[in-house]
């Protein structure tokens, strides 16, 4: 994981995020605070350009609209004939059929190397309190996992279910990330955040690697952030930590868990 973190900071990758109007700035300067370079490019008619140039794409079905969804397949076409690797959030595919048939569109038409979001009996955007996980609940968890493994093998993808424990698969083992804070919950387009992490890092490393340390860097940030003078600080803090986090830091605080 430190070669990946080094390895951004060396090359500076051109990320190429289509996000939604509620996250992109936040997404834009977490690229940044990384050491890559993001560009947010969602039209139709240049996008195919940009994502060519690219070494990781993010998409996002968050507020999603016609030409931004259009935008995502052009994309992910071209990132698919150059190879170029993609990852999904499907936010809120659950609480919509045109999110869930957009999502399921692009995880057949692209070849996607980790997909992130996944959960089902969503309320709105968010898991449903039968499929909410948390580090206690080890039956739960654990269930939960095998769920994760088995979509991630139909999908010939890394998958990732985020939330209080993040827990991710390649389709054939499980790993349970167990970084992170209430806080996080609490600010908007932390997903979306983790999503671009997730391509970053990807620009780079393998897909299991590249989703292993999103989660334990957004997840570790969240915990040293300062939340003691309230959720502006807080949001502005995450931010800071992202561009600071030290190699030593997330040897010291990172929890990963193999469950199988």
């Amino acid at each position: 994981m430190k070669k990946a973190k080094e390895a951004v900071i060396s090359q500076a990758p051109l990320i190429h995020c289509i996000t939604n109007p509620i996250s992109i700035n936040d997404c834009a300067n977490v690229v940044l605070a990384l050491g890559a370079k993001p560009i947010m490019a969602e039209h139709p008619k240049e996008v195919h350009e940009i994502t060519a140039f690219a070494k990781a794409l993010a998409v996002n079905l968050g507020n999603i609209t016609d030409a931004r969804a259009e935008s995502i397949f052009i994309s992910g076409g071209v990132a698919k004939n150059a190879q170029i690797p993609c990852v999904i959030d499907v936010v809120g595919a659950a609480c919509s059929a045109l999110r869930m048939e957009l999502a399921q569109r692009f995880i057949r038409e692209s070849e996607i190397k980790a997909l992130a979001g996944v959960d089902s009996a969503a309320q709105g955007i968010d898991v449903g309190q039968k499929d909410s996980v948390n580090g206690k609940d080890t039956q739960k968890l654990q269930k939960t996992g095998q769920l994760v493994c088995s979509y991630a093998k139909k999908a010939h993808a890394v998958a990732m279910a985020s939330g209080a424990v993040d827990i991710i698969s390649d389709g054939s083992q499980v790993w349970f990330v167990k970084n992170g804070v209430a806080e996080l919950s609490k600010v908007t387009g932390t997903g979306c955040m983790l999503n671009v992490i997730t391509a970053t890092y990807l620009s780079v490393t393998d897909p299991l690697t590249a989703c292993l340390l999103s989660a334990g860097t957004l997840g570790i940030c969240g915990e040293l952030a300062d939340k003691s003078r309230g959720m502006g600080t807080y949001h502005i803090e995450l931010i800071n930590q992202l561009s600071t986090l030290s190699d030593a830091q997330l040897e010291q605080y990172l929890q990963i868990q193999r469950a199988l």
